[in-house]
């Protein structure tokens, strides 16, 4: 019982070393590296100046809650234009198609890495407020 106790440690011992050299090849140290990017800033976009949604005269104070939200997803692009918007928290279809259509007419100032310009896929919630 010894003699296979004393094996597995000598053995095991050797393996060790072998497993650590196995992971580094020789051509490691030649392999070209890539040119990591650092970034000076980065800043998220922001929508320029109120969203303004036009409800009918009409329409009854009980129709649009205080306080209503309504999720939106989009993308606003390097032009500060949104794309993509699709409403992901509903209020009501009607309200809904309103603050859609109004995220859509706006303008935002784009979101930047070193201050240039991408697009960036983000969620807005919309308060709603009589």
């Amino acid at each position: 019982m010894r003699h296979i106790l004393a094996s597995s440690l000598m053995l095991s011992s050797m393996l060790i070393p072998a497993v650590a050299h196995a992971t580094s090849s020789p051509d490691d140290a030649t392999a070209p590296t890539s040119n990591l990017r650092v970034s000076t800033g980065v800043s998220a976009p922001s929508i320029v100046g109120p969203i303004a949604i036009q409800l009918p005269e009409n329409m009854s104070a009980s129709f649009v809650q205080t306080d209503t939200q309504i999720g939106l997803s989009l993308t606003v692009d390097s032009n500060g234009l949104p794309q993509n918007v699709k409403v992901v928290k509903s209020s009501n279809p009607f309200l809904d198609a309103r603050v859609v259509d109004a995220i859509q007419k706006s303008h935002f100032h784009p979101g930047t890495v070193d201050e240039t310009p991408i697009p960036v896929e983000m969620n807005l919630t919309v308060s709603v407020a009589r």
